[in-house]
């Protein structure tokens, strides 16, 4: 990854559990960069930026309306995240991810390639990949903790998305969900004291 801005300076990372937060499609790194400071101070927290330009901004993989997507896309950006992760992690207690929108996407995607290399993954406003490949690809030997926090009206997630969402996360993940009417497509500060609860839960106990 050629830009990532950490919550921490480098001689004070050593041992401590990474979190990797991943923004979401037509925005960058800064947009999870501002939810640093309210995540728990425990954690070295991550936010790289998504390696596909979207006009002035950036994402991970193209995306239109109706939330479709190319398969090798996908891989190609899940593979620079896992490369640059591979390149970190040793310094770190563990890995978790966070992923806001088409970030969220990404974060499980990320698990579905590699359940095992992540300790939790949390997703705000977003949705998982139905993808056929994707699929034939996953071996879960546990179910992963996962918190999913979102407004049941969002304008942004249609309906299938959503409705794939919820089915595979409660096939495949110890799920959390939560919902926070009236938030719309964002992350709120009241989901954020829960997503700050179930990351010391599954993380730092």
């Amino acid at each position: 990854m050629n830009t990532v801005v950490w919550s921490r300076p480098e001689h004070e990372r050593a041992g401590t559990p990474l979190l990797v937060m991943l923004h979401g499609y037509g925005t960058d790194e800064t947009r999870m960069a501002d939810l640093f400071a309210r995540l728990p101070p425990e954690f070295t927290c991550a936010a790289p930026r998504g390696p596909k330009v979207i006009g002035d901004d950036y994402g991970w993989f193209l995306l239109d309306y109706f939330l479709t997507h190319d398969f090798a896309d996908v891989v190609t950006a899940a593979n620079s995240v896992f490369g640059w992760i591979d390149a970190v992690k040793a310094e770190h207690s563990s890995v978790s991810l966070l992923g806001y929108s088409q970030g969220m996407a990404m974060a499980s995607t990320l698990l579905r390639l590699r359940p095992e290399a992540f300790r939790a993954v949390v997703g705000l406003s977003g949705f998982v990949l139905d993808n056929e490949l994707l699929a034939m690809s996953e071996s879960f030997s546990e179910r992963p903790p996962f918190f999913w926090g979102r407004d049941k009206e969002d304008p942004v997630i249609n309906e299938a998305a959503t409705a794939h969402t919820e089915e595979w996360l409660h096939r495949h993940t110890q799920l959390t969900a939560r919902s926070y009417p009236g938030m719309g497509h964002a992350i709120s500060p009241a989901e954020l004291v829960d997503v700050g609860a179930f990351l010391r839960h599954y993380v730092l106990r």
